[in-house]
C-alpha cells in the first residue's frame, strides 16, 4: 500500500536521481474507505514519484559445494534496485 510521502524500493527503472515518474497501472484504489479493484487496472488512476536515488543491495554469496568430487563454486550477486518517493496518487 501507497501514500503519499511513503519511500519504497523498487526493481530497477532507467532515470536519474530527482526526476518525476507516473506509475499508470494501479491496480488497486481506496477511497474515503471504499476499495474499487481495477479489471485488471483502475481507469483513470495513476500514482506519481520522484527517484531518490539509483543504489545496489548488499552482496548475496552463493556457494555450491559436491563433497565427494570436492567440487566448490562462489559466486556473489548484487541485485540493482530504485528508490522512490510517492509524491501524489491522482483519481478521475
Amino acid at each position: 500500500m501507497v501514500e503519499p510521502g511513503k519511500k519504497l524500493k523498487i526493481e530497477k527503472i532507467e532515470g536519474k536521481d530527482g526526476k518525476e515518474i507516473n506509475f499508470k497501472e494501479v491496480l488497486l484504489l481506496e477511497k474515503s474507505n471504499k476499495l474499487e479493484i481495477g479489471d485488471p487496472k483502475v481507469s483513470g488512476a495513476s500514482v506519481s514519484a520522484k527517484i531518490l536515488a539509483q543504489k545496489k543491495a548488499e552482496k548475496v554469496i552463493v556457494f555450491r559445494y559436491k563433497s565427494k568430487t570436492r567440487r566448490r563454486k562462489k559466486k556473489g550477486h548484487r541485485q540493482p534496485f530504485t528508490e522512490v518517493e510517492i509524491t501524489g496518487i491522482e483519481t478521475k
